[in-house]
């Protein structure tokens, strides 16, 4: 079995999504898009979507924007030592309890300082097998919903290997018939899918 991969600790949540904050050199693991889990306890996590990454800055950033000649080696420390998080929101899209995967929003939000993890494969696998969860994304506010959407079914298409295609055109026809009555948000988020094809 393998070691869950911790992709940070939360900051702040409420029902329908989460911020979680990481070191700048934890930044490799996480993506926009990817499916991560906050375990509650009692058998139940929460699972959610990275749909914003953002690192905010502070006064010594500032300075060295504005300053000549910084060296690599104060960018290296600025970016590798300091502790200003990278914060990530997170829109809940479902969760698990005893076992099985339920499209709803979770009965509480996880708690400050709980770990986030990044999905592994076979979880990613197991959460997708039906669209349920997709309303969360379409229903999502302040959340680009044809970038997440192609995000989430690239990353959910790849977790299958050879049977990925299949699945996203199965995803994509549960997305044209979710928005049959939105059309300008679904030229929107097929525009996004093409790119991923």
């Amino acid at each position: 079995m393998t070691q869950p991969i911790e992709i940070g600790r939360l900051l702040r949540a409420g029902t329908t999504g989460f911020i979680a904050g990481c070191r700048v050199n934890q930044l490799s693991v996480p993506s926009f898009g990817a499916l991560v889990r906050a375990p509650l306890g009692d058998g139940v996590q929460v699972y959610g979507l990275i749909h914003d990454i953002h690192i905010d800055d502070d006064g010594l950033v500032r300075q060295l924007v504005t300053a000549d000649g910084v060296s690599e080696e104060v960018m290296k420390d600025n970016r590798e030592r300091r502790i200003v998080p990278v914060e990530m929101s997170v829109l809940a899209v479902g969760y698990e309890q005893d076992g099985k995967v339920h499209h709803l929003l979770p009965p509480r939000p996880p708690l400050s300082l709980d770990v986030i993890y990044l999905c592994e494969d076979k979880d990613m696998v197991r959460f997708t097998e039906k669209f349920g969860y997709f309303r969360h994304i379409l229903n999502g506010k302040d959340v680009p919903v044809g970038e997440v959407l192609a995000a989430h079914i690239l990353q959910a298409g790849k977790a299958r290997g050879v049977d990925g295609t299949r699945w996203i055109e199965s995803a994509t026809q549960e997305v044209i018939t979710l928005l049959r009555d939105d059309y300008p948000t679904l030229m929107s988020v097929l525009g996004a899918l093409a790119d991923i094809s």
